[in-house]
């Protein structure tokens, strides 16, 4: 009898479950579409029990989307790349959204209060529910926290045309970045989750999360469809500008750049780290893993901005997107304008294609061999010379890009 109690127990409770799942996914699938496609419907029919069958459904619904990741390290370029995704309105693109989540785990002193582990789970956790086009999870990061899920604070919010945008805007017109700011409404998250789902598409630029092994669980998901666009540049480059922009943490970098005097207190740990997660994502990516097999492509910086319409086509070919119309006029407005000295240090407008080395003339030579002794090996890997005389790191005729071709892991 007992026996026979604990069956019928067992079975209620999986009904029970089977019955709350399909309840919730029923609810999901009107809330995101008015109806699923006869594709779905014939894929997924075979299914006898109702469970099954909405599974079948999420995974097939997830499938129809595409997920782009821009992974990058700051004052890589990965602004400019963004945009390339930005200027198409097909795309829902979101601008550095990981920043919430290390403001809320950095003290006053810039130090993170959590372990590295636990940070990078809680990144992948927030990028997971975003492509899933579910907002709720960051306003447990975003300070002050919303108030009904409606927030002023999201963060560089002007950076994406989709959140400037009706119906999250009721400005009509395109309009730039600070505009955005002062003139559109609060951000309603439950709004942006909703009009999120209305895009096939979405791309997310980050710069926190430092190796391709990191993001392995995401890119595993098959719900996710998920590329990565690795940008690198040149890590003398990256530190040069790095120094023109963080005046605090890179202040004795400035004093060694503009005196010639090595300072004793140095922190070669930024250039260290900066090239470690450089090579290790490097050494897995060009291991080719079978987890990355058409999910991994690599851009040179260097070589975007030398030819950005030509380099930018090879993205999109590579994520499956079309060319939008008006994408050419922009890369040419952008890369080919001269740069006022009021601009912006997040700018993302520049000749590029002159300015690409341009930091071999303002960087101090003993900067540069240091980078090349600690960064030997990962310059090597990304194609970059190094320099032996201050006479040839100032001259510019000479470039440092080795043209090489990186082909994407298909």
């Amino acid at each position: 009898m007992m026996e026979c109690s604990w069956k019928v127990l067992v079975l209620i409770v999986f009904t029970s479950l089977g019955i709350q799942y399909t309840a919730i996914k029923s609810l999901r699938m009107n809330f995101t579409s008015p109806c699923r496609s006869a594709t779905t419907e014939n894929r997924c029919g075979h299914f006898k029990d109702n469970m099954s069958r909405a599974l079948c459904e999420d995974l097939n619904g997830q499938q129809g989307r595409k997920h782009i990741l821009i992974h990058a390290t700051a004052r890589s370029g990965s602004s400019f790349l963004g945009q390339l995704f930005n200027q198409n309105s097909d795309i829902f693109y979101l601008f550095e959204p990981l920043y919430h989540v290390q403001s809320m785990f950095t003290n006053a002193n810039g130090l993170t209060t959590i372990d590295r582990r636990s940070l990078l789970g809680a990144f992948r956790d927030l990028l997971h529910n975003l492509y899933d086009c579910d907002f709720y999870l960051l306003e447990n990061y975003i300070k002050p926290a919303p108030k009904d899920h409606v927030t002023s604070s999201f963060f560089r919010r002007g950076a994406s045309k989709a959140l400037c945008s009706p119906p999250l805007c009721n400005l009509s017109q395109e309009i730039q970045e600070s505009q955005c700011l002062k003139t559109c409404r609060k951000v309603n998250l439950t709004l942006a989750s909703m009009t999120c789902r209305a895009y096939k598409t979405m791309a997310i630029k980050t710069i926190r999360i430092p190796e391709i092994n990191h993001m392995r669980t995401l890119v595993e998901d098959p719900r996710l469809n998920l590329k990565i666009i690795h940008l690198v540049r040149d890590p003398r480059a990256v530190l040069a500008s790095r120094i023109s922009t963080f005046v605090d943490q890179y202040r004795s970098y400035q004093i060694w750049n503009s005196s010639g005097r090595k300072p004793h207190n140095i922190d070669l740990s930024l250039i260290r780290n900066m090239c470690m997660d450089y090579s290790n994502s490097l050494e897995t990516a060009f291991s080719r893993p079978p987890w990355l097999r058409g999910k991994y492509m690599m851009v040179r910086y260097e070589d975007l901005a030398k030819d950005p319409i030509k380099k930018t086509n090879e993205i999109y070919n590579f994520v499956g997107l079309q060319w939008k119309e008006g994408l050419s006029s922009w890369i040419e407005e952008n890369t080919n304008a001269t740069v006022s000295p009021n601009s912006s240090k997040f700018a993302t407008v520049r000749k590029s294609s002159e300015t690409v080395e341009n930091w071999r003339l303002h960087l101090h030579f003993g900067i540069v061999q240091t980078v090349q002794d600690v960064c030997n090996s990962t310059l090597s890997q990304l194609g970059y010379q190094v320099v032996d005389s201050i006479q040839q790191l100032r001259n510019l005729s000479q470039s440092l890009v080795e043209p090489r071709v990186f082909l994407p892991f298909v």
